[in-house]
């Protein structure tokens, strides 16, 4: 095959088709001839990161990534045994895995895995998990290990015995995503939901408009002026791993206190946020607008967090559904204080027996703009209070 050989429609050219050819091209070759078209990526990865005729490896780059990409997604869009073998081998062999194509390699490898679930018949991927992988070095394990992610997250594969002894071969040998259950859990029903006119919330008017407002008290703000705080940087880190890892905008604010006396539950409100020492509320009622604490609930911290791991910053990007949701249990493991090894449905159970609460003000922290998330949670305990906030401006200046 050469060059020409692909060009819809026939005929001569001396561009090679990949510069000629869109996504319903693309689609319409993967429908028709998909080993020709899967022979086009390995064209486009030697030249670019192979070994050339004339010489030395090529030096390949992003744009090498998405033409690669777009052969991949072009066939993983193609419901067909064959074209989700290409995708797979295409994304999982022919992008080179060093640090400089990493990051693009990644976010294609987890969209691959995405699309193939979504359109692909489960029979026809689970030839694809045959042959339990040795280690987790090749980047074709990767994607099978987003494609059990990608299953996870709607409920389906579990049961069947090649996949069921692939996932407990990627258990042993520790891969990250293999940490998470293999169903969805209840608590995790909004993940990926839409819903018409909820979209970030921006603004205290959203906040009290879809939460209940929390009334400040003066015990709440006695509670805050003796907290002190408890530094932890590792637990620190993972509270805030949604939005680092995504591209927010602005670093994350990840706190921890002890309270002097359990706390009474009326006194879990605003009252008590104000008088902590958070960066975010530094300067609050010098500006105009008030700020307000509103009731949540676990799932609602849950959504928010892998909502904004998927969906990415405005400086970042989306980790795909696997690794997004991993992110988040993360961090409200993060936000509760407990160690990585409690089971799931026992940090469900630990969830509800803390008090969850949303909170924003007017301070130079806040933006106001693309996205503010902020919670405050109370320990079953009423002792321990742990803070998140995070900011998200497409703004050249803070607001």
């Amino acid at each position: 095959m050469n060059d020409n050989e692909l060009m819809p429609g026939g005929g001569a050219s001396r561009r090679p088709f990949w510069e000629r050819s869109g996504p319903a091209e693309l689609k319409q070759l993967a429908e028709s001839r998909p080993e020709e078209l899967y022979e086009a990526a390995e064209q486009v990865s030697g030249r670019a990161f192979g070994e050339r005729p004339e010489g030395p490896a090529g030096s390949g780059g992003r744009s090498e990534v998405r033409v690669i990409g777009q052969i991949a997604e072009a066939l993983a869009d193609t419901r067909s045994r064959d074209c989700a073998r290409f995708a797979v081998d295409i994304v999982g062999r022919l992008v080179p895995p060093d640090s400089e194509h990493q990051q693009g390699g990644d976010r294609l490898r987890r969209s691959i895995a995405e699309k193939l679930v979504k359109n692909q018949q489960l029979r026809d991927l689970e030839p694809l998990f045959g042959e339990p992988p040795e280690g987790l070095e090749d980047q074709a394990v990767e994607v099978r290990a987003c494609v059990l992610g990608e299953f996870a997250m709607i409920g389906a594969g579990r049961g069947r015995t090649t996949l069921d002894a692939y996932a407990e071969r990627l258990r042993e040998l520790g891969h990250p995503l293999s940490r998470l259950p293999r169903v969805r859990l209840d608590i995790e029903h909004r993940f990926g939901v839409r819903v018409r006119g909820f979209g970030s919330v921006k603004t205290t008017d959203q906040l009290r408009s879809r939460f209940s407002e929390i009334a400040p008290t003066d015990g709440g703000a006695a509670a805050g002026r003796t907290a002190v705080e408890s530094s932890d940087a590792e637990r620190a880190g993972a509270a805030a791993e949604p939005f680092t890892v995504s591209g927010w905008s602005d670093e994350p604010e990840a706190r921890f206190f002890a309270l002097s006396n359990s706390l009474d539950p009326e006194d879990f409100n605003i009252s008590l946020v104000k008088e902590l020492p958070l960066e975010s509320m530094a300067g609050e009622g010098t500006r105009r607008g008030r700020a307000l604490a509103c009731h949540t609930t676990p799932d609602d911290v849950l959504n928010e967090l892998f909502a904004a791991a998927h969906n990415g910053g405005v400086e970042g990007q989306g980790q795909g559904g696997p690794y997004a949701r991993l992110h988040a249990w993360n961090s409200l493991y993060a936000l509760m204080g407990l160690p990585k090894d409690i089971p799931f449905p026992e940090a469900v159970r630990c969830a509800a027996d803390h008090r969850w609460a949303r909170f924003m003000a007017f301070t130079d922290w806040f933006h106001h703009d693309t996205a503010d998330v902020a919670f405050v949670v109370l320990d079953p305990s009423r002792t321990r209070v742990a803070v998140l906030a995070a900011t998200d401006t497409d703004a050249d200046a803070h607001f």
